[in-house]
């Protein structure tokens, strides 16, 4: 018999990877970071696997999320994406991320830490959430809500709280995995 998942997991490799190496291990790398921020803003109206299928495509075509590079992205390029049928060809999505590294290097400009700021919203410490099932736990927080604030008032774009809510569970800030799943115990173990 097979390791017991979170129910959203569904049988995709890419997805199995994803739950079982990444969703819900605290992160403090600050590229890998800024990464998840803007693929989960490019979610938006979408399925995270239309965005994890796409995620090497989004690497290549963003350095690897490295902000000094991105943020130096000119409109020529940023159209020659849009044409990409790798990415999700959507204007505003496709900005967001060049915005949102330019964002990110003037908020490091005037002496803050992106890493920082980020785990300020759970007071530098994973909550840890005990639900039975995924569909019962909350699409939003007060501390999404307040990373929303905090970013939204330094300039980045496509981060609204439900949006930062799935990040702030993505890169382990909030552990929401089910209770009968092998990761549950496994991440709260080790923290």
């Amino acid at each position: 018999m097979g390791k017991t998942r979170c129910g959203w997991v569904t049988n995709d490799p890419d997805y199995l990877a994803y739950h079982d190496h990444e969703w819900g291990v605290p992160c403090f790398d600050r590229q890998r970071l800024f990464e998840m921020l803007c693929l989960e803003g490019q979610q938006a109206g979408l399925s995270w696997i239309t965005v994890l299928k796409k995620r090497e495509a989004y690497r290549r075509a963003f350095f690897q999320f490295e902000p000094e590079k991105v943020a130096q992205i000119s409109s020529e390029t940023m159209n020659t994406l849009l044409q990409s049928p790798e990415l999700i060809r959507n204007k505003l999505k496709i900005r967001s991320i060049i915005n949102n590294a330019q964002a990110l290097l003037a908020m490091e400009a005037a002496g803050e830490d992106f890493v920082d700021l980020i785990w300020q919203s759970v007071e530098h410490q994973p909550i840890v959430q005990s639900y039975e099932d995924y569909r019962l736990a909350p699409v939003s927080s007060p501390q999404a809500i307040n990373l929303y604030k905090a970013l939204k008032k330094r300039g980045f774009k496509f981060i609204g709280p439900v949006i930062c809510h799935a990040y702030m569970q993505a890169c382990g800030l909030i552990i929401d995995h089910q209770v009968n799943c092998f990761k549950y115990s496994e991440t709260n173990n080790s923290l």
